[in-house]
């Protein structure tokens, strides 16, 4: 199998959900504890060997470039301040063997048009998609991409990751029926609880083959005017095999203000700096509010 070194990262996206706060500021580089969710899908993504990441931007995502670039003046203050601690964490936000490019999406037209703006960028070669509103916590272990890529090696073939949802949530997501060895018969967007082919719903890791691109190309656009990805691999299926994967791991719906808020939570319990301090006020708090 041809290696994945090529990840794509939609990040056009307005966030609408969480204004006012992503007025000026996108919102992939929301915090959760001290890290901006685009910070944790890139890390992941060199955590499986990714080398080369491209983002589709849009006009106001200034951000996430300024983030990933050198900050020269940024890191002479705390050279000169003997912040060294600080410093080094600054200076492998990104490593040297990872490259960045940036590309953007005219005209916000959905998912699948996001990733088919990264194809002259992409080739040929498959690639991973990467959507920065889902983190994967996998508790300092493998990386969900990583264990994509096992699959994707052992499978010879693309991988989309599913996690099974209540039959109730299946109106939220793309669906997939799969066969005995996962490779996936169907993917159905958002259906009814009743009509549902089952409860592994997809979340934002994919490892696609290159010819996904021809299939978004010649896509009619959606009832409300987009270009699904879910209609891209509902084409291609139809002569490629893909396989779903349901990774282990916990995946926080940062897209959703509850979701982030949990995300948050969840991980800044495991900070070994802040966990214990963090959970002995949130029981305070609790507590004075049982009390009133």
């Amino acid at each position: 199998m041809i290696k994945v070194t090529k990840a794509v990262f939609p990040v056009a996206g307005l966030g609408t959900r969480f204004l006012p706060a992503t007025k000026a500021s996108p919102k992939e580089m929301l915090t959760v504890v001290d890290k901006p969710l685009i910070q944790y899908a890139v890390e992941e993504a060199i955590a499986a060997g990714i080398n080369e990441l491209i983002f589709v931007t849009s006009t106001h995502k200034r951000a996430i470039k300024d983030h990933f670039d050198k900050n020269f003046e940024l890191e002479h203050q705390l050279l000169q301040k003997n912040k060294l601690k600080l410093l080094k964490i600054v200076q492998e936000i990104l490593p040297p063997h990872v490259n960045c490019a940036y590309i953007r999406q005219k005209e916000a037209l959905g998912l699948g048009h996001a990733v088919l703006c990264a194809k002259d960028l992409v080739g040929n070669a498959p690639f991973a998609v990467l959507l920065a509103d889902d983190l994967i916590d996998t508790h300092h272990k493998e990386g969900a991409l990583q264990q994509m890529l096992k699959q994707y090696d052992q499978k010879k073939s693309g991988v989309i990751a599913v996690e099974e949802i209540p039959r109730k949530d299946t109106a939220a997501y793309g669906i997939v029926k799969t066969n005995s060895d996962n490779s996936i018969e169907a993917i159905v967007e958002k259906p009814s609880p009743e009509t549902a082919p089952s409860r592994k719903a997809v979340v934002g890791r994919y490892i696609l083959p290159a010819t996904i691109f021809k299939h978004l190309e010649h896509l009619p656009k959606s009832a409300g005017g987009e270009i699904q990805l879910t209609d891209a691999i509902a084409k291609l299926i139809e002569s490629e095999r893909l396989t779903a994967y349901q990774f282990i791991g916990d995946r926080y719906d940062c897209g959703d203000k509850l979701g982030f808020l949990i995300a948050n939570f969840a991980l800044a319990r495991q900070d070994p700096a802040l966990g214990t301090q963090f959970v002995d006020q949130i029981k305070r708090i609790i507590t004075s509010d049982k009390a009133r």
